[in-house]
């Protein structure tokens, strides 16, 4: 499960509209998302209120605005957004309550904390977007948000959530360090990650059946390089015939039966034919057309740097999951949290919290 905040700031990712829904509209992972709870004695609820929290006050608005992104995330992947009164809306309204609670919380540490998020800041992350995903053109920008039954001022909003997001991220973490030394261990501990398999240069063909892996060996024992380009055009089951057959393999790399032929039959000696009863279903031909080429170890210090980018990561995470943890402990003592009849969250991430803590 997800849970706010984000162990890292957003990175790209792979398309368009999944960079569009990560950057634009964060909330609209509502219907995976649950709740990690939740900080100072809560105001009384009022009648637009579905709760409060400390002193924050969640609105009808905002939950509105919060399942009408959570319609438009079932339309995109193809499915029924559930009907009102059905155990499955009551599912998505209880994870979107919990969502907007998760959100009132980290608002009010994130102000105690000292952080503020300006007019002009999201409006220069704003104009970022456009320009990215928009190409600076308004009018692309209005079509987006019609689509999916936006407005500018939701937009802002999800803006200024996302760049407090990474605003406490960074005030979190920031003491996290990785050592010259923690990098060195961690690459002892696991050297086999960084060593090259050995590598061999064969040529083969994939035929279909015993037949006529029968008819191209006969054929290729006494052959030339002509013979096997003639015969991988002709009979190869893949693309290999467009390179004669000739392809570069590393210990590991393709099944088994393949791998024990291409690394120990002799070098231009054409192989008897052997069936393959895992992958392909299939006759291979083959002939090693080099000796075995020794694999090689990256050294400690031409990975150190990228070591010590996954160990600060882990470590930040952790940090960024105790943190949570605490946050929500804080919030769930007491009475902070209030939820307007009708729209209790679900599940609720105090009882969550408390089964947690006493398990």
């Amino acid at each position: 499960m997800l849970c706010w905040p984000p162990a890292r700031p957003p990175k790209p990712v792979e398309t368009l509209e999944m960079q569009k829904l990560k950057y634009l509209a964060p909330l609209a992972l509502v219907a995976v998302l649950a709740a990690c709870g939740g900080g100072g004695s809560s105001d009384s609820l009022a009648n637009q209120d579905v709760a409060v929290v400390g002193k924050t006050h969640v609105d009808k608005a905002q939950f509105d605005a919060l399942i009408e992104r959570a319609k438009q995330s079932y339309k995109s992947n193809g499915q029924k957004f559930p009907k009102a009164g059905t155990s499955g809306y009551e599912t998505v309204k209880g994870e979107a309550i919990s969502l907007l609670v998760q959100q009132a919380e980290r608002d009010e540490k994130a102000s105690s904390m000292g952080i503020a998020v300006t007019d002009k800041q999201i409006a220069a992350r704003l104009a970022l977007i456009k320009k990215q995903y928009f190409s600076n053109s308004a009018t692309k920008y209005k079509a987006y948000l019609k689509q999916n039954n936006l407005t500018d001022a939701y937009m802002r909003d999800s803006v200024r959530e996302q760049l407090i997001s990474e605003a406490v991220f960074a005030k979190v973490t920031k003491g996290v360090t990785v050592s010259d030394k923690d990098a060195q261990t961690y690459y002892k501990q696991h050297i086999s990650q960084y060593q090259q398999q050995p590598t061999r240069d064969v040529r083969y063909i994939l035929v279909k059946d015993k037949a006529t892996a029968n008819s191209v060996y006969d054929q290729l024992k006494n052959g030339n390089l002509q013979t096997w380009c003639t015969l991988a055009k002709k009979y190869a089951k893949d693309a290999s015939g467009q390179n004669c057959g000739k392809a570069t393999f590393s210990k590991g790399q393709t099944v088994a039966v393949f791998d024990k032929a291409a690394f120990s039959a002799p070098t231009n000696v054409v192989h008897a034919p052997f069936y393959d009863p895992t992958q392909y279903k299939s006759w291979f031909v083959i002939e090693p057309i080099s000796a075995v080429k020794k694999g090689t170890v990256q050294t400690e210090k031409s990975v150190a740097s990228q070591i010590k980018q996954q160990l600060l990561q882990t470590k930040q995470n952790q940090v960024m999951t105790d943190w949570v943890s605490g946050l929500a402990k804080s919030f769930c003592s007491g009475s902070k949290i209030k939820y307007q009849t009708g729209y209790v969250a679900n599940p609720d991430p105090c009882t969550a919290t408390t089964t947690a803590t006493t398990g």
